[in-house]
């Protein structure tokens, strides 16, 4: 199918045909490339594609990596609605290369306040020995923002809905202060995935995702894809390139083949989600919850405006503090106790000794990742059994 034509097409057909056309021998599912490097068939053809003057594929490392690789990332360039993309080991060397790609040293990153502790940690510990300091602000607050970029922020990072607090940014609004003040606007989409959320049909400039969690939707790879303006991720994938923090192949193939699903899975991962997120706030022992998709979530509005869905992602308070948490944790049987999200069954987690304990407590507490918070990813399972196994863990605590 000619790719122009299929870009007029649904969602969920992008997920299941977008970047497969042209594979060798008849091959239904993408074949997995597994070779380190590309056979020429003249020095001609060698020197066109090392020079950059023609696209073709040379040595895994550098882009387009493989034919898997692309078929990967022309599906999530289709999804976004990009110019282009660059696949990646892992979120984490993502958020890395797309700094160091984009970033001189004395330049300064404007990040939201509540983000993954792993961005946290590479933006106040990495980041800074390369000469890139991050001023962290309330993103949801646009005077904040227009006071950081006051300060010379040649990048904006923004995580929304954010880990794992929920809180929601204004695309829009922030993208195009940013444009106004020339600074990159960077958005890490992996809460809503594109089928719930696309930033960059909001203003953003790039937008990343680990692909580890609802891009794969398993729990069995991890990955990372940066995707946004051509100029930009043409400097994103040179810095892959030497640095060296290539998808495997493999990973790349399980990437493909969980977006096929993507649509199907992110609507039962929100129907759940809101499900468990009514019966938790119903609950006499559950103090406060945290959920996009609830009207008593405090930006609800906004999150209906940029968002066409909330996806599986919660948080939430339990009468007792920590120690009735932990008894919570401790008495599930059906949903796992672990960390990451986006994966088909049900994982729980405690946001302040697990995902985000790099950070000081000082800094936990006051951007509202409180001792008693309880992080939820709902899986797909039957609701019913989920809300069975926190209703008897919530009596036990």
């Amino acid at each position: 199918m000619d790719q122009r034509s299929l870009d007029q097409r649904g969602f969920g057909t992008r997920c299941v045909h977008a970047g497969e056309d042209g594979h060798p021998h008849g091959a239904h599912a993408i074949p997995i490339y597994q070779t380190s490097t590309f056979v020429f068939e003249s020095v001609r053809e060698a020197e066109e594609a090392f020079s950059g003057r023609k696209q073709g594929y040379r040595y895994t490392r550098s882009y387009p990596n493989t034919p898997t690789h692309m078929a990967f990332v022309e599906k999530m360039v289709s999804l976004e609605r990009a110019e282009a993309g660059q696949s990646f080991a892992s979120g984490m060397a993502t958020e890395a290369a797309v700094a160091l790609a984009l970033l001189n040293k004395g330049d300064r990153i404007l990040c939201t306040d509540v983000v993954y502790g792993g961005t946290n940690a590479l933006f106040t510990r990495i980041l800074p020995k390369f000469g890139i300091e991050t001023d962290f602000v309330d993103t949801s607050n646009l005077e904040d923002i227009q006071e950081g970029l006051g300060k010379g922020a040649k990048m904006i990072f923004i995580e929304t809905p954010a880990n794992p607090t929920m809180k929601i940014t204004d695309l829009s609004a922030v993208s195009e202060i940013a444009r106004d003040a020339k600074a990159v606007t960077v958005v890490d989409n992996t809460f809503a995935s594109p089928y719930f959320q696309r930033p960059l049909e909001l203003g953003a400039d790039i937008v990343v995702h680990s692909c580890t969690k609802y891009i794969g939707g398993h729990g069995d790879l991890l990955g990372g894809v940066a995707i946004g303006r051509k100029d930009l991720i043409r400097d994103v994938s040179r810095t892959e390139a030497l640095t060296g923090g290539t998808m495997g192949t493999h990973e790349a193939f399980l990437a493909i083949r969980g977006l096929k699903t993507l649509h199907v899975r992110m609507e039962r991962h929100a129907y759940n989600a809101l499900q468990v997120a009514e019966f938790l706030e119903s609950h006499p022992k559950v103090e406060w919850v945290l959920y996009p998709g609830l009207e008593s979530h405090p930006q609800h509005d906004l999150a209906k405006k940029q968002m066409s869905g909330y996806s599986g992602m919660l948080s939430f308070g339990v009468k007792g503090g920590r120690r009735a948490g932990m008894k919570i944790m401790d008495g599930i049987e059906l949903c796992s106790l672990a960390v990451s999200l986006g994966s088909v069954d049900t994982l729980i987690q405690h946001p302040a000794s697990m995902t985000h304990a790099v950070m000081p407590r000082e800094v936990r507490e006051r951007l509202g990742i409180s001792d008693d918070m309880i992080r939820i990813s709902v899986g797909i399972e039957e609701v019913e059994d989920i809300i069975a196994d926190l209703d008897r863990a919530l009596i036990l605590a």
